[in-house]
């Protein structure tokens, strides 16, 4: 598929210490809209839904939140939200967020995961899970097994 003047500038946001130190795409040589496409696919054989996906992620955070930096348990999971100050642009230039991760372990099954309030608008809004080898890429598989698994 061919990348529109918005994708490339997008990209371009997204490369290291553009908004962040390491950028989005990680060791990912594809373009985003390869990425998005694949990520989705991926997404659909495993009966997820981006929508729901990030209402779940939102879901934790607000509980997570509760516990002001210290651990919080909900349902089966174990929460911790780190705040920092100061906030992040949406490399779609559609937002700014603040700085916030979450971390979330599946007490069910051992399994963890870790995202930003940034990860939740790149899920919700672009169908964005970063680029492989990126710090905050989240893989469907691993969603899947922290978020929906019991």
């Amino acid at each position: 598929m061919k990348m529109t003047p918005e994708m490339i500038r997008a990209q371009e946001n997204m490369k290291p210490g553009v908004i962040t130190a390491e950028g989005f795409l990680g060791h990912d040589d594809r373009n985003i809209i390869d990425i998005i496409i694949a990520d989705e696919i991926e997404m659909e054989k495993l009966g997820l839904h981006f929508s729901e996906v990030a209402e779940r992620m939102k879901e934790i955070l607000k509980f997570g939140e509760k516990g002001l930096g210290e651990l919080v348990s909900y349902e089966h999971f174990l929460i911790k939200v780190d705040e920092a100050r100061g906030f992040l642009p949406c490399p779609f230039q559609d937002g700014v967020y603040r700085k916030k991760v979450v971390y979330v372990k599946n007490n069910a099954n051992n399994e963890n995961l870790m995202f930003s309030v940034l990860s939740i608008h790149l899920i919700e809004k672009h169908h964005f899970l970063q680029g492989k080898g990126s710090k905050f890429r989240l893989e469907p598989f691993k969603i899947k097994k922290v978020l929906f698994e019991k």
